[in-house]
């Protein structure tokens, strides 16, 4: 009888641990650790998935697809209105509201354009620099950055003098029609 019970109760953990737990609109897979697995939501770091899992006293180590739904609904409130120090929120002192606040998931996506608008509009160097699409901190644009743009002028350089010793020797002039050399 013992013995059936236990592999009742591990037929049932695989089952949890096989399907997908949705918390904050993101799905996890079930087998994977309530700490890392926290840090999938957007907007949840590394040190809110611990802070997450300490404040609710939920072991770290347990399996997402293990957790009950009251335990699910508890990280959900907690996520969307923590109780924690303000350095640990990632929207500190809001420029509209003035607020310590932590957003997650499309929220985050969504303030962070608005933001990017908002200063593309007051043409802001940061907003100047987005727009044209060069790094906006500090970091220097000489060789790197350089997607899509045309080469520096030591390269054209080189280039126009390989070309002017190529025109010494002119080949004869190709035949119409002929297939170029090597391809068959």
């Amino acid at each position: 009888m013992a013995e059936e019970n236990r592999i009742q109760e591990k037929q049932k953990t695989q089952n949890n641990e096989d399907k997908l737990i949705r918390i904050m609109s993101k799905d996890i897979e079930g087998k994977t650790k309530v700490y890392p697995g926290l840090t999938h939501i957007k907007g949840v770091s590394w040190t809110l998935s611990n802070a997450v899992c300490k404040k609710l006293e939920i072991d770290k180590n347990r399996k997402i697809g293990n957790l009950k739904e009251e335990e699910i609904k508890k990280i959900e409130e907690f996520l969307k209105k923590p109780e924690l120090p303000k350095h640990l929120f990632n929207r500190q002192k809001d420029f509209e509201t003035g607020e310590n606040r932590h957003l997650t998931g499309t929220d985050l996506d969504l303030r962070k354009d608005f933001d990017i608008k908002r200063l593309k509009k007051i043409k802001s160097y940061r907003g100047l620099r987005h727009t044209v699409g060069l790094p906006m901190r500090g970091q220097r644009t000489k060789s790197h950055f350089r997607t899509n743009r045309k080469k520096g002028s030591g390269i054209k350089k080189k280039a126009q003098k390989a070309e002017s010793g190529s025109q010494n020797k002119q080949a004869p002039p190709a035949k119409q029609g002929a297939r170029p050399a090597g391809k068959k």
